[in-house]
């Protein structure tokens, strides 16, 4: 019988990297050759694009883990976005416009195009592999989640077995489709920074910004088990952070990297939390009448160790100069009032590897725990 496990993948640009590393560490607990130990797989932002190469080669999870990190190991910015030498006068220049016209086919407008980001994922992901994982029992849904401009909704798309069924609940929509890049784009199209993605009749956004739950997907498509990987510090959040000595007025970098952060930081522990507290509530309710309240009863939580903004501070030379030039120009003069934002964009082999790194030590200390989730109850 196929267990009912659920790999939830959060968004975060760059920093996705470090889901690679945990994933490939699990490669190296598993048997080999194995077939994917999470059938229901959810993804936000990066973390979808993340999710959709495990989904495409479900019949073997070691092979699509290491699938997953040759793509990483050899990013670089201009796999994944590109951008003029004047970027910002060009973005202001067409939303000035914009107040003035209305165009119904207008272009997006953001700060970077996205368009190579799409090249790679016609390159590396066979979309049909989806349905043959499905009719295999690989696997029994793939879920990618994106904000509508339309509607204001955290959608999220799913691809599965019959199994699977939409929904519509407060703010929250749950829609059954044939996973494409189209949705992939949508769901990491950063406002702003990414240009916003059509699908069907709408426009999309990055799933990350009206998401409240991210373990909310994985618990409509009757997950028992929940394995999360986060790519915000979660372990350092009780930790005082370092605060400089001397205040001034914030830069356009520091406020970009806060409303960044904002969006991406994870509230899993608070999702836990909650659903804790229903399951011990519903310990309460005659086991004859619990059915229509099962929650998943076991979660595991993987997140870095380290600080990922101080990691990326380390490797901001390695961005190209237009964006180095960038960042600078909107007041990010000084490494650490830079790293937050730029630790998003950071798509170079040295940055990715570093936190690749970081997500194999990291999931190899909590092998224990990785190896009892995996047990059968």
């Amino acid at each position: 019988m196929m267990n009912k496990n659920a790999l939830i993948l959060s968004g975060g640009g760059a920093r996705a990297a470090y889901q690679v590393g945990v994933l490939s560490a699990i490669g190296r607990m598993v048997k080999k050759g194995s077939p994917l130990p999470f059938p229901i797989l959810c993804g936000t932002s990066a973390g979808a694009l993340n999710a959709t190469m495990l989904a495409t080669n479900a019949e073997n999870f070691t092979k699509a883990v290491s699938k997953l990190a040759f793509v990483w190991r050899h990013l670089t910015p201009d796999k994944i976005y590109t951008m003029g030498r004047w970027p910002i006068a060009t973005s202001i220049t067409k939303t000035l416009i914009s107040l003035f016209h209305t165009q119904n086919h207008a272009t997006p407008i953001a700060l970077m195009n996205n368009g190579s980001l799409k090249e790679l994922l016609d390159n590396f992901l066979d979309f049909s592999n989806i349905d043959t994982a499905i009719a295999n029992k690989n696997l029994i849904a793939l879920a990618v989640t994106a904000m509508s401009y339309s509607t204001g909704e955290s959608t999220t798309f799913m691809q599965g077995s019959d199994m699977i069924e939409p929904w519509h609940d407060n703010r929250r929509r749950g829609i059954i489709d044939t996973i494409t890049t189209e949705h992939l784009l949508a769901s990491s199209a950063i406002p702003g920074i990414f240009p916003a993605q059509k699908v069907q009749e709408h426009f999309y956004g990055d799933g990350a910004i009206r998401q409240k739950s991210a373990i909310y997907p994985a618990i409509k498509m009757g997950a028992k088990k929940l394995f999360i990987i986060g790519v915000s510090g979660n372990r350092r959040v009780n930790q005082q952070s370092d605060l400089p000595e001397e205040y001034s007025a914030p830069s356009v970098a520091q406020i970009l990297g806060q409303l960044l952060n904002s969006a991406f930081i994870d509230n899993l522990e608070d999702d836990i939390h909650q659903l804790e507290i229903m399951n011990q509530l519903i310990q309460d309710i005659p086991k004859d009448k619990r059915e229509p309240y099962n929650l998943p009863s076991d979660t595991l939580i993987i997140s870095p160790s380290e600080e990922v903004n101080s990691i990326a501070e380390h490797y901001i030379d390695t961005l190209p100069k237009n964006i180095r030039v960038l960042i600078k120009a909107t007041g990010g003069s000084i490494s650490q009032t830079a790293s937050s934002a730029a630790s998003y964009l950071l798509f170079t082999p040295e940055y990715c590897k570093a936190l690749m790194e970081l997500g194999y030590k990291d999931a190899m200390l909590e092998k224990h725990n990785i190896l009892h989730f995996f047990e059968e109850d």
